[in-house]
């Protein structure tokens, strides 16, 4: 559904998937830095809403994704993830329950397809999922935060919760910093408010800078929650079993992610920004050769050892990127992503994983 925000003054239409929302409304830097304070709000209205309802709501939800929602306090904001067999990625779930449902947004056109495996998997409990994207529009009325329990922030606890809600007129549901709004009060909400208007483009440079991975954009059909952090963040590691937990136990205790997530410094005397999917090689004049099975989202090209996520402008960074590229890329190198060089920061470490300890007098019995 086209938004009807996108009738404002100055309002230029984003890229797809987000086309049906506006990028930027003229002013991209003035609308970051107004969004960085708390003075903006940003029109996420493309991203699709459901609504879980019944008594068995969080049970049934904690024994099917990846995050321990049994115990979710009401007004608590959470993300969690479903996954398939192999324990790669299918949904990113922002979520909170209200006391009586679960409300959640997915991406744009994602809702159809995991209400559909939902049903499948309601057996005889009292629950029951409907698609309220008619009727509510995700807006975010504060800047993007790094996530709890992320690899760089607080212990891996498995909260889930992110920052202190936003204060939300009535009628509206507020999850962290989104609200779920009647979309009739869409066109009018900014005035009502009191807030100034900031594009997408606005919110997605403050995402990249806060390392926060976008399903579908710093995702591919491979991807598992070790490789972008989402561990403690959507991840409980200690919660019980749920479709692809093996894996996740698997690489938490034993192994090591393939990839892991970058956050990346672009050269800012190019014009252009690298696309999505485009690909990560290494920089020129690096000793290290690329291993020709690296991981890469669509075809590989020679020597690519990963690929761009989300490149955007910061108003005060830059140029930067989110990427994801192969584990044993030496965090020190010189990239080049889509041919524009570019310098790395950890976002997920290298020596992600392997967390099981054992004992030097089991180990020598053992020998």
């Amino acid at each position: 559904m086209r938004s009807p925000l996108l009738d404002r003054t100055g309002a230029v239409a984003g890229e797809v998937p987000d086309e049906t929302v506006a990028g930027h409304y003229g002013e991209p830097y003035a609308e970051q830095r107004a969004l960085a304070a708390g003075r903006a709000l940003v029109d996420r209205s493309d991203r699709e809403v459901i609504r879980i309802t019944g008594v068995d709501r969080l049970k049934w939800l904690n024994d099917l994704s990846s995050q321990k929602l049994d115990t979710l306090a009401p007004g608590v904001p959470a993300q969690t993830l479903f996954l398939d067999a192999q324990g790669r990625v299918e949904h990113h779930l922002t979520l909170v329950d209200d006391g009586t449902s679960v409300w959640g947004h997915v991406e744009p056109g994602a809702s159809a397809a995991l209400i559909a495996w939902l049903e499948k998997m309601r057996f005889m409990l009292r629950v029951e999922v409907t698609d309220e994207t008619s009727a509510y529009a995700v807006v975010t009325a504060a800047p993007p935060r790094p996530a709890s329990g992320s690899y760089t922030s607080a212990p891996l606890d498995g909260s889930g919760a992110e920052e202190t809600p936003v204060s939300a007129p009535e009628g509206v549901i507020a999850i962290g910093g989104d609200l779920l709004v009647p979309r009739e009060r869409l066109a009018g909400l900014p005035e009502e408010l009191g807030l100034r208007l900031a594009g997408l483009w606005a919110y997605e440079a403050l995402r990249v800078e806060a390392h926060l991975p976008r399903a579908g954009f710093e995702t591919d059909h491979k991807t598992i929650p070790h490789e972008l952090g989402w561990i403690g963040a959507a991840v409980h590691l200690s919660k019980g079993c749920y479709r692809g937990q093996e894996t996740v136990a698997r690489v938490h205790n034993l192994g090591h992610p393939p990839r892991r997530l970058v956050f990346l410094h672009l050269d800012g005397s190019v014009d252009t920004l690298p696309p999505h999917g485009a690909p990560v090689t290494l920089g020129v004049g690096s000793p290290v050769e690329a291993e020709p099975e690296a991981a890469t989202e669509g075809s590989a090209e020679p020597g690519q050892i990963g690929f761009v996520g989300t490149a955007v402008r910061h108003h005060e960074l830059g140029p930067i990127a989110l990427a994801l590229v192969k584990r044993t890329v030496p965090v020190d190198i010189a990239l080049l992503a889509g041919g524009v060089a570019a310098t790395q920061e950890v976002i997920v470490p290298p020596d992600a994983g392997r967390n099981v300890k054992i004992d030097p007098a089991l180990r020598r019995r053992i020998r």
